[in-house]
């Protein structure tokens, strides 16, 4: 169904902004909540162990190469338990787009555009989505490939230019809650968004070289995991634990700080800028992995004619995804580690022991 190839360092770009995607603004509040001054070390905390879950999605692809995880689960599992895995993975995808969508709706409806209606903002962003995936994901990662140095220079300015608002006191006194408020706010962490990097396991077949694919997808999570340990870092040297925990987004707010004389001032725009590029491919290769999900499982020749009828439908949803931004923070706090584990792990887990059993008594699958 995906005519197009992704070159190795394309699958890097993707990776590092998916892993950042809209983590990079909200992620630093939870933290604050939970670990207070320890934020970072939380988000340290999460990212090393989140590694092994990348190594166990690429024991999979290294199993099953040029295997998309629909294929994977009715070729391991058979074709009928097979099938509702992947009918699982499909509903998980989706719901994760909706929530993404409603997301940039919540931030440019009390940031940007406050007087502005949701819907229209949802309308307008999955358009230009659509239009960019109709065009295929080689054109989706060239263009991560074009946008990507922007990111990096926009977050180099915001690392260079808040330094003189530092307050190192904001930081101590280290560990002085324990460890078990660290531990807590990297639960969090680890399944947004760390969890949800399953959804690459739908875009490894079209990786141009797949064993250095595996290793793209491993440096791709560490670039992006220490671009969130950074900026909880930066949020809590400037800020201080509690206005960070205060802020629903508080790296938003800490670009407000940025001052240089009277001539550099208010340049929010920059994280503004950083987060529009990396949450719009992460919702891109979210809605891509739903759709081909739900095209590989029904066997459709193509997935383009799924992103209009889907993308009304995520529209609808992103709306009732949840009621306010309050039973968001409550479900990316209580609900959503249980709620990915077993498609980030437990799905992952039972496909490469299954495998790996019938491959040692000889079974072909």
């Amino acid at each position: 169904m995906e005519k197009g190839k992704i070159g190795v360092q394309q699958f890097t770009v993707l990776t590092v902004l998916f892993t950042v995607g809209s983590s990079i603004l909200i992620v630093p509040s939870g933290l604050a909540h939970e670990a207070k001054q320890d934020a970072w070390l939380a988000a340290l905390l999460g990212l090393a162990v989140s590694l092994p879950m990348v190594l166990l999605y690429n024991a999979i692809t290294t199993r099953n190469p040029h295997k998309s995880l629909v294929r994977c689960s009715e070729e391991i599992l058979g074709q009928w338990l097979g099938k509702i895995v992947s009918l699982l993975y499909f509903s998980y995808f989706f719901i994760l787009s909706a929530v993404i969508l409603r997301n940039i709706g919540d931030f440019i409806t009390t940031q940007v555009l406050p007087n502005t209606p949701i819907q229209l903002v949802h309308v307008f962003f999955l358009v230009v989505l659509i239009m960019g995936l109709r065009n295929g994901l080689e054109v989706i990662s060239r263009t991560a490939e074009i946008l990507f140095p922007w990111v990096l220079l926009f977050f180099f300015l915001m690392v260079v230019l808040l330094p003189p608002k530092f307050e190192f006191g904001h930081l101590t006194p280290v560990l002085g809650y324990g460890i078990k408020p660290i531990v807590r706010a990297s639960i969090p962490v680890i399944s947004t968004p760390y969890m949800e990097l399953v959804a690459f396991l739908m875009l490894f077949p079209y990786v141009s070289h797949a064993p250095k694919a595996r290793k793209a997808f491993l440096v791709g999570v560490l670039i992006g995991g220490a671009m969130l340990v950074v900026i909880s870092l930066l949020s809590i040297l400037v800020l201080g634990a509690d206005v960070t925990s205060r802020h629903l987004y508080p790296s938003y707010t800490l670009a407000k700080k940025i001052s240089i004389g009277s001539i550099l001032e208010r340049i929010e725009v920059i994280m503004a800028g950083i987060w529009f590029i990396t949450i719009y491919f992460k919702l891109a290769v979210c809605f891509y992995a739903s759709t081909m999900t739900f095209a590989e499982t029904f066997r459709l020749k193509e997935a383009k004619s799924l992103y209009l009828p889907f993308g009304m439908i995520l529209v609808v949803l992103s709306i009732v995804a949840y009621p306010d931004v309050t039973y968001f923070m409550k479900y990316a706090s209580k609900i959503d580690f249980p709620y990915s584990f077993p498609y980030a792990i437990g799905f992952p887990l039972l496909l490469l022991i299954v495998g790996a059993l019938r491959n040692k008594s000889g079974s072909r699958y």
